[in-house]
């Protein structure tokens, strides 16, 4: 069930300059585990410093993110986040924010209807944690293996849509009086 953003209240957190996180709706200071946990339970919330009123929920989202992938297993790889780095100022930044939104929005409802269709459908209602558990040791290869044929075609018409674009550019561009630039040596 999902509602839009003006149906939804939204829980105001406000950070102070000493670092602190004050949740409004409970009248108690908060930390990052505790807003961390307010995005796993699906919470609408948004942070804003205290004295300007900026908006501050990005980057409260990036330390949560910044601390994941510091401790533990981290779900991005150097390579995957110098690859990330190199789209800002990138005329494709826009469009990349966008892929990347859609792809994991794809992947959660491909995650829930593959977790609906398991639990129903193979053992009802005594398939608990446990047996998710084991059941996920045996087709985590095979998720990874669906995974990378999803993202090589994700890959492969996001190579396309660049092209495409690049393509309408030249062909813009070619009715003004440009000289093609020289090739780099």
């Amino acid at each position: 069930m999902t509602q839009t953003q003006s149906s939804v209240s939204v829980r105001l957190i406000k950070k102070y300059p000493n670092r602190r996180l004050y949740d409004t709706q409970t009248s108690t200071y908060i930390t990052l585990s505790d807003v961390k946990e307010l995005v796993l339970d699906n919470e609408a919330f948004q942070v804003v410093d205290a004295k300007s009123g900026d908006d501050l929920t990005r980057s409260i989202l990036l330390q949560i993110i910044l601390e994941e992938e510091s401790g533990g297993v981290p779900m991005f790889s150097a390579t995957a986040l110098s690859q990330i780095i190199r789209f800002y100022g990138h005329a494709m930044q826009g469009v990349m924010g966008t892929f990347l939104e859609k792809n994991i929005q794809v992947f959660i409802d491909m995650q829930d209807r593959f977790a609906a269709g398991q639990s129903k459908g193979l053992y009802g209602a005594q398939f608990g944690p446990e047996a998710w558990a084991q059941f996920m040791n045996v087709q985590t290869p095979i998720l990874q293996n669906m995974m990378n044929n999803y993202i090589d075609q994700s890959k492969n018409l996001f190579v396309q849509m660049q092209d495409q674009m690049q393509n309408q550019t030249r062909s813009m561009f070619s009715a003004f009086p440009f000289k093609p630039a020289e090739p780099k040596k």
